[in-house]
């Protein structure tokens, strides 16, 4: 006896429906490009602990590290080149130089320390924006394609520098009372304290730091991983599955294009937020209750 199959068309539920041969023909594409070795790759964490390019000593040197001393390199030769012949009527490169220092010292530092203060931790505010910035941008840049802020040591740095540059200028301001303003704001009943003192050491002097290099380290990452992410797909799309493919492959670098400018503005406001937190921090070290 011969069974013979039957057919049942699906009933419609007013709402469009895949057809299993579309899912079938999918998965025999994908199948037959990993079976060629042409199978998608996604951004790993492991990018950002590449292989080292040279030892000196002990000391591992890799990519990214490369592109931390070609950020700083590039930093010293901008302002040495804007600045080694500054003329009263400026250049167009002298101006740029000097629209980016007016920049930190009139919005960041004065704006927030005064212009006393504002000066004295100038130095330190404007080597924090454009060490950032640079180092940020380096991200968007091709055949470079990652931040050098992406690995935790810079922002960590950063956030130690910031860190004492706060507490050592509350303790110039007034070195007495520093510590007990801090942990004992005034006008708060005594039994408070209990709950007030330990929440004031946690967020001034535990959270600042943390936070200050998790918020630098973390949107660097996530834009690296996200540009990987979108152009990976979109050589995968084109030169692996071709195709009908290809029409995703455009969508995915349209997404990588718009991401990029997004990634850029990113790279600007983490070194504006990461200064202008710094400089927040001065200033309430600095305030006359301390």
């Amino acid at each position: 006896m011969t069974l013979t199959p039957t057919i049942v068309a699906p009933v419609s539920t007013g709402a469009p429906k895949l057809e299993p041969a579309l899912f079938t023909h999918v998965a025999t594409l994908i199948a037959r490009a990993a079976e060629d070795g042409g199978e998608f790759h996604g951004p790993s964490i492991n990018e950002f602990f590449p292989d080292a390019v040279f030892h000196i000593g002990d000391l591992v040197i890799n990519r990214i590290h490369l592109i931390q001393f070609l950020a700083t390199i590039a930093i010293v030769l901008i302002f040495w080149l804007g600045t080694r012949r500054m003329t009263i009527v400026p250049g167009r490169f002298q101006s740029i130089v000097e629209m980016g220092l007016d920049f930190v010292r009139v919005n960041i530092a004065e704006d927030l320390l005064g212009k006393k203060d504002g000066q004295r931790f100038l130095p330190i505010l404007t080597t924090i924006f454009f060490m950032i910035l640079f180092m940020n941008i380096t991200g968007v840049i091709p055949f470079l394609n990652i931040a050098g802020t992406a690995i935790i040591a810079v922002p960590l740095l950063l956030a130690v520098v910031a860190y004492v540059t706060f507490i050592y200028a509350g303790i110039k301001k007034s070195p007495k009372n520093f510590f007990k303003n801090s942990l004992f704001p005034s006008g708060v009943p005594w039994p408070i304290y209990f709950i007030v003192t330990p929440i004031e050491l946690i967020s001034t002097f535990v959270i600042r730091p943390v936070t200050l290099t998790l918020r630098l380290l973390m949107n660097m990452m996530v834009g690296h991983l996200l540009l990987v992410l979108f152009f990976s797909a979109t050589q995968f799309f084109l030169f692996t599955l071709g195709g009908w493919w290809s029409a995703l492959a455009a969508g995915s670098l349209a997404f990588g294009f718009v991401f990029t400018l997004f990634e850029i503005l990113v790279a600007v406001l983490q070194a504006y937020v990461f200064t202008i937190l710094t400089a927040v921090y001065i200033q309430l070290a600095v305030a006359e209750e301390h």
